[in-house]
């Protein structure tokens, strides 16, 4: 295995003009699950990794913003420490209130650069008084502790149980994706978010998500910020004062718009997404067939069938009799 990902990652690093682990031509990547069956918000995942001491130097020269590095490196170690090491996510969230109140600061996107250097100070030190060991500095050691805990988590209790009530089988296991990382941390041109290219209560063909400006993955579904509409549509419909992505960042919009089509068109099924912005440049990160409810069940069924996307058999396959 260790041999197939030092190629894997050669070949990113080909595709990126980036190499892991050298801060000249810094790689940083996103270690994730890859279940044969959709298990959303089950599994781990690790962000931004590769980050350390010096790195993250050269990720602040490199994109020349230092905020947004630090800011990257204290979510790392925040992720890393509670999926690899395990330490709990709240022991951080803890020391981040208590700067944040010292500070004045009610948002994390109001901290600067030497205030999250602060932060990462405690983080590490913190680390280090619960368990014994520093932080981990080497790339390459954080690397095969992502990958060994992401494969880990498919025996994780709200795995084991998620599988139990889905019939999904335990020996199907699973894979382990390793990704180029790109930043929606980086600034008010950035911004991440989830969305289905339809309604999974409704089943109206609609975009229906939403998404953070200048926030990374984990924030839109933290609660800290109020996530905001993907579309005009569904902002107006919530009564929300808060931009929508449509008017935002229309051409990301557009490009977003664009691909989640062509993706349903493909899989023929409603698509579950997660993309990034990066710098106004849209990434998309996953797309998997996404939970729904009885009634959008039927109506995305019938309206596939209708368009020819699929069979009026495997349309008729596709609903539970007994979700009638």
């Amino acid at each position: 295995l260790e041999a197939d990902v030092a190629v894997a990652l050669d070949h990113i690093g080909r595709l990126t003009g980036r190499r892991f682990g050298d801060p000249s031509k810094l790689l940083l990547v996103s270690v994730r699950s890859g279940a044969r069956a959709s298990m959303p918000g089950m599994m781990d995942t690790v962000l931004n990794l590769g980050l350390n001491d010096e790195t993250v130097e050269a990720l602040a020269a490199d994109s020349g913003d230092a905020r947004f590095a630090y800011d990257s490196y204290r979510r790392f170690i925040q992720m890393y420490s509670d999926v690899v090491m395990g330490l709990d996510h709240e022991v951080f969230e803890e020391i981040l209130e208590d700067q944040k109140g010292g500070l004045g600061h009610e948002l994390d996107t109001e901290l600067s650069a030497i205030e999250w250097q602060g932060v990462i100070a405690l983080y590490k030190a913190k680390v280090e008084e619960e368990l014994g060991k520093p932080f981990p500095q080497d790339p390459n050691e954080q690397l095969w502790g992502a990958i060994g805990a992401v494969f880990s988590s498919w025996m994780n209790n709200r795995a084991i149980t998620y599988r139990r009530l889905h019939d999904i089988p335990e020996s199907w296991g699973t894979a382990v994706n390793v990704q180029a990382m790109v930043f929606g941390n980086m600034g008010e041109t950035s911004a991440t978010g989830v969305a289905f290219t339809r309604n999974p209560s409704t089943g109206e063909k609609m975009l229906y998500g939403e998404f953070l400006v200048n926030a990374q993955g984990e924030d839109v579904v933290a609660g800290i910020r109020t996530p905001q509409n993907i579309t005009e549509a569904a902002r107006i419909a919530a009564g929300s004062d808060k931009p929508s992505l449509q008017k935002l960042m229309p051409e990301a919009f557009q490009s977003f718009v664009t691909i989640s089509d062509r993706l349903e068109k493909h899989y023929r099924d409603m698509q579950d997404l997660e993309f990034t912005i990066e710098r106004g440049k849209l990434w998309m990160l996953q797309t998997r067939s996404g939970k729904r409810t009885a009634k959008a069940a039927l109506k995305i069924a019938v309206e596939m069938a209708r368009d020819k996307l699929i069979s009026k058999e495997e349309g008729v396959a596709r609903i539970d009799p007994a979700s009638l």
